[in-house]
């Protein structure tokens, strides 16, 4: 089924992501790195580009105060990534709020508007939700001083909001460290109704064409730089201690 990825080619994309932040989080990772030698040229070299470029490229912003701060949670499917932002927002007493969202059935006319004008970053699977920069700016706004927007991202997303300005973006990527992971997810996911296989598709195909899209999505996480911190989310509760601890960095 997956043999157009093999464990050995997942294992070395995600130690390139990982390594580019060991400094951060090398006690999460110190099981999965296993032999250095096995971490292929390009990613090790793009890593250590991107280390470079952060030290070279460090700014001192006089106005780094006026950013807003945005805890972005991001990962590919499977990995968990929503339920983990969901119990945060939940046990946070208001210091973590989402961001606020248009709703097709109650506003139709805006939505509609805004979906034709591409003002829409993205719509949720249910396709009745709509996330929009102003949805951000807005909550951030209606936020206490002591509150901060966390954002459930797909990569999809993640690629429009580093370009919006004004914020000041706290990574945290939440993965899985083996393909036979990320599949048995995808095929209990498939089972409970989440996802649901194309008539003109074999489960096999789907699921071969999800894992690839998987891999990209954590290529992604490697080569672009904003994930400060990983998750590997294999236990709920150790998951839910690292993702508190990174969001910390919201208030510094």
């Amino acid at each position: 089924l997956l043999s157009t990825v093999t464990s050995e080619q997942f294992a070395c994309i995600s130690i390139g992501f990982l390594t580019y932040r060991i400094p951060l989080f090398a006690d999460q990772i110190s099981e999965f790195l296993g032999d250095p030698d096995n971490v292929p040229v390009g990613s090790a070299a793009i890593a250590m580009k991107l280390a470079k470029k952060d030290a070279d490229d460090q700014i001192s912003l006089s106005n780094e105060e006026d950013l807003i701060p945005i805890l972005l949670v991001s990962g590919p499917q499977a990995a968990g990534r929503t339920e983990l932002v969901q119990k945060l927002v939940e046990e946070s007493n208001g210091r973590f709020v989402l961001p606020e969202r248009v709703d097709r059935i109650k506003e139709g006319a805006r939505f509609e508007q805004m979906e034709a004008r591409k003002e829409l970053l993205s719509v949720d699977s249910s396709g009745r939700y709509g996330f929009t920069k102003d949805g951000i700016f807005k909550a951030a706004a209606d936020k206490t001083e002591d509150s901060v927007v966390v954002v459930d991202a797909d990569v999809k997303l993640v690629k429009k909001l580093t370009t919006l300005s004004g914020t000041r973006l706290i990574g945290v990527w939440v993965g899985l460290d083996a393909t036979d992971k990320f599949n048995a997810r995808l095929e209990a996911q498939i089972e409970n109704g989440e996802l649901e296989i194309p008539k003109d598709e074999t489960k096999e195909s789907f699921l071969r064409a999800k894992i690839k899209e998987i891999v990209k999505d954590i290529e992604y996480g490697l080569v672009s730089g904003i994930f400060e911190f990983t998750i590997l989310n294999d236990d709920v509760e150790s998951s839910m201690a690292q993702l508190r601890s990174a969001s910390e960095y919201c208030f510094k």
